[in-house]
């Protein structure tokens, strides 16, 4: 099976070597390896080309955001399986992949995702949030639960026949995407439970009570876009299970 990791950066010289690496280094051979540059403003793409063909495609251009972006690494995309690793994360160790595609090749599942965590953008050392995401039942979009959308694999061929991410959102277009293939379309799933992914704290959706707002009314437009209704307490839970992944996880 190949596998396409799709990178998205705009300005990201400080940490996209980390993510760089993380691909690089891991043990399974057969990966297709995409960055989408939005034409950075820094030496960012300076850096991704000093990987010369290590990096099987690289496009430096504008674009209409990430989720813009992200359908721009599907439509190059070739591999079987699909999954994203954007410049300010990286894989947390370098076994993730070769353990997800044991995964499809002994089930016959359509996703594989594991569990994240958040480190100090200064110190990676230090964890600030630990999501541990735990077994899928169906239904669990209605509890406020989702993946962590980074630790996700997916066949391309879902991507194929369900669609890729809309540009309607700005924050919350993983979220529906999510919604959609998993809760709405029903693709089976299978859960790898250890951290496959570091991401550094200091997400746009979550920075302020103003953002986490918007995200808010952006969740409820991913139901109704998908001609879904939530339960009324749906969409509070959602954040509110944001709470149990800053306690230590043993």
């Amino acid at each position: 099976m190949k596998v396409t990791i799709i990178t998205v950066v705009f300005n990201g010289a400080a940490t996209i070597r980390d993510t760089i690496e993380s691909v690089l280094n891991q043990t399974y051979p057969n990966i297709e390896y995409i960055v989408i540059d939005g034409k950075s403003t820094d030496n960012t793409a300076d850096i991704v080309r000093s990987y010369g063909s290590r990096i099987t495609r690289f496009v430096s251009e504008p674009d209409k955001g990430l989720y813009d972006a992200m359908n721009k690494g599907l439509r190059l995309a070739t591999g079987d399986i699909v999954g994203f690793i954007n410049s300010d994360d990286y894989y947390k160790h370098n076994q993730v992949i070769e353990k997800a595609v044991r995964f499809f090749e002994n089930t016959d599942c359509d996703a594989v995702y594991g569990d994240i965590i958040y480190v100090n953008p200064l110190n990676t050392e230090k964890i600030d949030r630990y999501w541990k995401v735990g077994e899928y039942k169906e239904g669990a979009f209605l509890w406020g639960w989702m993946p962590p959308h980074l630790t996700c694999f997916i066949k391309r061929s879902v991507y194929e026949k369900l669609g890729g991410y809309t540009l309607q959102l700005k924050s919350s277009s993983d979220y529906e995407l999510l919604l959609r293939f998993i809760h709405k379309n029903k693709i089976k799933l299978r859960y790898l439970p250890e951290v496959t992914v570091a991401m550094r704290s200091g997400g746009v959706s979550n920075a302020t009570l103003k953002h986490r707002w918007r995200a808010n009314r952006e969740d409820r437009q991913a139901w109704r876009i998908n001609g879904l209704r939530p339960y009324f307490f749906t969409l509070f839970l959602k954040p509110l299970r944001k709470l149990d992944q800053l306690l230590p996880k043993f």
